[in-house]
């Protein structure tokens, strides 16, 4: 067995320090997900073994186990789940042992084997939802009732500029509020696991029309003024992406209680 280097340990301990800290306070959520990026010309093959692992769970009610589904327009598949520590990620991978044992080695094994020949690669990795950054006036969900369709804008930054760009965010987030703007949406900021530093927002509406025409509404309701304080959160991001999505109900999987 190698020797982990010290420095491996003392990044391990200081994140630790910060995850705790993030999940004590009430303003932040933490949340494990797992990242498919499925061949294009594998979807069909991998969302029926999806579903066909969702009806597993189900079948055996593993109580460990709860996930929502995200599918990106490019062919990734986010699971999402949320969590209090990094322990917590390995309790919940002990349900996919309970799931083995419950269903069979051999049909547990084909099931995941066939999943694998749908992606060249996917992985795990920590995002955090901070909930004083973001903007839903009538309480704040993941998944609003009608509103599947998602926009998500991933703003990168350096380790040192993650600071100033809160800040920037929250200027955002007070001109929303004064305008009082039904433009809403989340922020998440990268998280263990992640290579680079960014903060996300994810905006959900009905459909890509529907997100368009209210962006639209939103520009002429903060007026020419709101291209200063976006201008203050450019300032300090390296690089912008943006992606279209929709959230996958029929993918998702919650124990029976």
């Amino acid at each position: 067995m190698k020797t982990v280097p010290t420095k491996v340990f003392v990044a391990l301990a200081a994140f630790t320090i910060s995850f705790s800290a993030f999940c004590q306070e009430k303003t932040t959520q933490a949340f494990w997900v797992h990242e498919d990026r499925v061949k294009p010309s594998m979807i069909t093959d991998y969302e029926k073994v999806s579903k066909e692992l969702n009806e597993a769970c189900k079948t055996h009610n593993i109580q460990t186990l709860s996930w929502i589904t995200s599918q990106t327009d490019d062919f990734r598949y986010l699971f999402v789940s949320p969590i209090d520590s990094l322990s917590d990620i390995s309790k919940a991978s002990k349900g996919f042992g309970a799931l083995r044992e419950k269903m069979g080695s051999d049909a547990f094994d084909k099931l995941f084997d066939d999943m694998d020949k749908c992606y060249d690669s996917h992985g795990d990795y920590v995002i955090v939802m901070d909930k004083s950054l973001s903007y839903m006036p009538n309480g704040i969900t993941q998944t609003p009732e009608g509103m599947d369709y998602r926009r998500f804008y991933y703003l990168h930054t350096t380790p040192a500029g993650m600071a100033p760009l809160k800040e920037a965010i929250m200027k955002v987030k007070e001109m929303y509020e004064a305008k009082g703007s039904t433009s809403y949406y989340r922020i998440y900021r990268s998280g263990f696991g992640n290579m680079g530093s960014f903060y996300m927002v994810a905006v959900a509406a009905k459909d890509g029309t529907a997100y368009e025409t209210q962006s639209a509404e939103n520009d002429k309701l903060l007026g020419p003024e709101a291209m200063e304080v976006f201008g203050g959160v450019m300032q300090h991001i390296t690089k912008m992406e943006e992606f279209s999505g929709r959230m996958r109900a029929d993918l998702a999987y919650s124990p029976n209680n």
